[in-house]
């Protein structure tokens, strides 16, 4: 899929930009504050129907204006063009509408237009709990396999229902408590089910792109941990139920999944280094870029790289300059303060290519690397 203009009216502090773009890289330059990182949040709402930082629609609408306004003319890998506009005024829900016509519901959007983002807030991926993992999962799996968003949506309603018989005052129906607990056991083993085959065939991808990068250094492994590993869901969900009731809620379920990483025999939270850390996270979205790409319908994914060169060592920039800069990649879009690292790329690729300055929430394109 590739992005060929984008218009946005009113997103955070991007008042008006109209922009072509180039079908290979996209370079956007500015200090930090000026509005790069809410152009790439656009264009993550346009595949997502939601922010990747705010979940409050109207809170991303431009301070003292009443709408926003998102649209996207994209071409996809047989050449048809595919038109996607979002709009929203406050206190009005939002329209989404694809070639014109408005979505019944919006998950009927989602992989469409698969996009990965690699951004400073991946950080909270192995500094974070447990549920900025599964949201990683869930982000992917759910843009090749719509059955599985459905899976999430009614195990989510069941174990919101069985929450509220745990926490009742007075002593909760049996008959209707097993109702919502094979439904979360039935819906629970099919998430594992995908998780668990989306985890196995990542690991090597995610081994093989952080030995690239960190050019043999380091020994890195990711671990899948769940409730399932311990047996039929139903009757590990109804083993403790006495306890789930003490507590208010439910203490077993894939909603406490987790994504074990290490780094040597260590986890990566306690032991690796910022630079580690940030090798780690780029080597994980980059692995899902790969699995993304050979899964959704065979359409390459937008890459987004936000600020991504920050506290690495020029060894690991030069390896992951290398990296997106050949040809199994699509369309990419990359910011960055230093201008020294977007002219490395650069000079590694013969790509097509535009450059992009953002001051102040405005975007301009510059034509040429000089007039930067």
């Amino acid at each position: 899929m590739i992005l060929r203009k984008i218009s946005i009216i009113n997103y955070k502090n991007i008042r008006e930009a109209t922009l072509d773009l180039s079908p290979k890289m996209n370079c956007l330059i500015g200090q930090n504050g000026e509005g790069k990182t809410n152009f790439l949040d656009a264009l993550y709402y346009l595949s997502f129907c939601r922010s990747a930082f705010n979940p409050i629609d109207s809170q991303i609408i431009t301070h003292e204006q009443d709408f926003f306004v998102l649209e996207g003319i994209y071409e996809n890998d047989l050449g048809d063009e595919e038109d996607v506009y979002c709009g929203m005024k406050r206190g009005v829900r939002k329209h989404f509408k694809r070639n014109k016509k408005e979505y019944k519901r919006l998950s009927e959007h989602i992989g469409l237009i698969p996009l990965i983002f690699v951004s400073p807030a991946d950080s909270s991926l192995i500094e974070g709990g447990s549920e900025e993992r599964r949201r990683l999962m869930d982000v992917v799996i759910s843009q090749y396999d719509h059955t599985y968003l459905d899976a999430l949506t009614r195990y989510n309603k069941a174990l919101q229902q069985r929450n509220a018989l745990l926490s009742m005052e007075t002593e909760p129906d049996l008959a209707l408590m097993e109702i919502w607990e094979n439904e979360m056991a039935s819906q629970g083993e099919q998430i594992f089910e995908r998780r668990d085959a989306f985890v196995k065939e990542l690991i090597p991808i995610f081994q093989s792109i952080y030995q690239t990068i960190s050019d043999d250094k380091e020994q890195v492994s990711l671990h899948y941990i769940s409730h399932c590993q311990r047996g039929p869901l139903l009757e590990v969900i109804q083993r403790d139920r006495a306890k789930d009731r003490a507590v208010g809620y439910s203490l077993h379920g894939v909603h406490r999944d987790d994504l074990e990483m290490l780094i040597g025999d260590y986890k990566m939270k306690r032991e690796g280094s910022q630079g580690q850390n940030k090798t780690f996270v780029l080597a994980l979205k980059l692995a899902q870029f790969d699995f993304l790409r050979r899964t959704a319908s065979n359409t390459t994914p937008l890459l987004l790289l936000d600020d991504i060169f920050d506290k690495l060592d020029a060894q690991r920039v030069e390896q992951i300059v290398k990296l997106v800069s050949g040809e199994n990649f699509g369309q990419i879009f990359i910011t960055d303060t230093n201008r020294d690292h977007l002219d490395k790329i650069l000079s590694h690729s013969a790509l097509d290519y535009k450059l992009f300055t953002v001051e102040a929430g405005e975007i301009k394109e510059r034509k040429e690397a000089q007039d930067v």
